[in-house]
């Protein structure tokens, strides 16, 4: 009978760890925040967005379903500000980034 894992003698865990500041997690801020915003205004509406970033580009993407307007562009650009993104040389600027939703 084959053992179960939880059985075994020994085992490799793995996990991931990133600081502050690193994409996945200005990612995962952005698509929060848009979450929150749809949800203040509407508690039934329905949020799967995903969020990605590279240098000087945000892109939401994904369903929303909501009775409720949501400012994506506004949401990501305050987001950006509170994390430290304000200039072209750190790879992306909040005031000047493209915003794709």
């Amino acid at each position: 009978m084959p053992m179960l894992f939880h059985e075994s003698p020994k085992y490799l865990l793995t996990s991931e760890s990133v600081t502050e500041g690193h994409p996945d997690k200005l990612c995962d801020q952005i698509s929060d925040g848009v979450l929150d915003a749809v949800l203040k205004d509407d508690p039934m509406g329905r949020v799967a967005c995903e969020t990605a970033v590279t240098n000087g580009l945000v892109i939401v993407m994904g369903e929303i379903t909501t009775t409720s307007y949501v400012d994506v562009p506004k949401i990501v650009r305050d987001t950006l500000t509170r994390a430290g993104y304000t200039k072209s040389d750190y790879g992306i600027d909040a005031q000047s980034c493209g915003v794709i939703v």
